[in-house]
């Protein structure tokens, strides 16, 4: 048998090489998403891509730069400020998100098929939403492409916003670029497609909500109880609280349930308990038994 030593090592060795291949992916589509959608259709949607094609535009009349070589060579002010503030795992792992992203936009170019051209909503849309899964597997994964993703997740540990909306405030200063290089136009439906990667890099890192969370207050948290363990076959944890106004002790119940079994736990409360008071949250992702397992 492997000792505890051993086993971690193993699977730290397991999630380095799933990390790496999910990192590889979540670059090549959101590669994709820039060559077909927002690079063709002018539209800079925030980040060193967004200033990287407001240049390949504005300068194209004097010299061709390939959007993923400008990206590149932009980030290496940001590649120093990772190395410093977050170790050499994170800085070798930004490394490979920025080169991945970078050849695959270059590399990808020559065959990709421009798509939505002539409808900038329909790019912007499609656009946002499969650079923003893209970027959201690469986050999941715990790397980055470089640029604004790299503040944004530095500044992410010391401010409670996701990431999608640090990487918001980030873009505006391009989204103002972009104004003044394609026209108002252009910038607005850009921010249309910050707006949908934003949702959807937030959705990748934190699931769909599913499950649901349960919190009931009843005065018969034995029967109550009963019910949730016995007829929905669902866990139930009881802690002790005092309700502030009547000052009475009182039994807090919390379950989580999934969403089809939600109409059950509210029915089967109100019978035994029609008075009983139910607080019920969205719940993103639960690990444990009877929900999704924990991965190596």
């Amino acid at each position: 048998m492997l000792d505890a030593r051993g086993l971690t090592g193993r699977v730290m060795r397991s999630r380095r090489l799933r990390d790496y291949l999910l990192m590889t992916a979540g670059a090549l589509v959101t590669a994709y998403g820039l060559d077909a959608f927002l690079i063709p259709n002018r539209l800079a949607a925030g980040g060193l891509s967004g200033l990287a094609t407001i240049l390949h535009y504005v300068l194209a009349s004097r010299v061709t730069l390939p959007v993923g070589a400008t990206m590149l060579a932009m980030n290496i002010v940001l590649l120093v400020v990772a190395f410093r503030s977050g170790g050499w795992r994170y800085g070798a792992k930004t490394i490979y998100g920025t080169v991945a992203l970078s050849v695959g936009i270059d590399a990808m170019a020559p065959f990709i098929r421009p798509l939505a051209t002539g409808d900038p909503l329909l790019a912007a849309l499609y656009g946002g939403a499969i650079t923003g899964l893209g970027l959201g597997m690469v986050f999941k994964a715990g790397g980055n492409t470089g640029g604004t993703d790299v503040i944004a997740q530095l500044l992410a540990r010391r401010v409670s916003l996701g990431l999608g909306q640090l990487m918001l405030a980030v873009d505006a200063v391009v989204m103002l670029m972009a104004a003044l290089a394609f026209g108002p136009n252009l910038a607005l439906y850009g921010i249309v497609a910050v707006f949908v990667g934003a949702s959807v890099i937030d959705l990748v890192q934190e699931g769909l909500s599913v499950n649901k969370a349960a919190y009931i207050i009843s005065d018969e948290p034995d029967a109550v109880s009963d019910v949730i363990l016995n007829d929905l076959g669902r866990g139930a944890t009881g802690f002790s609280a005092r309700g502030l106004y009547t000052g009475q002790d009182r039994e807090v119940i919390f379950t989580v349930v999934s969403r089809r079994e939600l109409d059950a736990l509210k029915t089967l409360v109100r019978v035994v308990d029609p008075s009983a008071f139910i607080i019920i949250t969205d719940v993103h992702e639960v690990l444990g038994e009877g929900f999704k397992q924990t991965r190596e």
